[in-house]
């Protein structure tokens, strides 16, 4: 008896193939994706708030001038005064590689390790690899001192 089913053309072949490689594709992307679990929103980069916020009393306010600011580098926090009487508090790890920044000069806050710049009013990358800003916090003043909540 002789078999009177065409074998199957090569474009066939191909679309198959294809829609196999995709589908498998599509599955190893999937079991690297992240769960919901996560702390970092990844479209955004922001961090989740913690379950329970930590505050930290660090320096004076006579520590950071007006148009620039300090790094705490234990605390992991940079406190900027962009402009006189206005405090900003944000984390002080870089947003590229997570070295921790460690100079503000000319307006902006600095990571050694591969030169990104970030703005001292917001946070916003100035410039280098960093792909988001640096994540803020809440700033107050109590006894001289600056409160921030992380």
């Amino acid at each position: 008896m002789t078999d009177t089913t065409p074998a199957p053309s090569r474009r066939t072949m191909l679309c198959c193939g294809a829609a196999l490689a995709a589908g498998g594709a599509a599955v190893a992307v999937t079991g690297c994706g992240s769960s919901d679990t996560d702390s970092a929103d990844s479209a955004t980069g922001a961090t989740a708030a913690p379950a329970t916020a930590t505050l930290v009393t660090v320096g004076a306010v006579a520590d950071v001038p007006v148009g620039g600011g300090k790094v705490y580098r234990e605390a992991k926090i940079v406190i900027t005064q962009p402009t006189a009487g206005e405090y900003k508090a944000f984390s002080a790890k870089c947003t590229h590689a997570g070295c921790v920044v460690d100079e503000i000069k000319d307006g902006t806050v600095n990571c050694p390790c591969h030169y990104s710049k970030f703005a001292l009013a917001d946070g916003s990358v100035k410039g280098g690899p960093a792909p988001s800003p640096l994540p803020a916090y809440q700033v107050a003043l109590k006894d001289g001192a600056f409160q921030v909540t992380k």
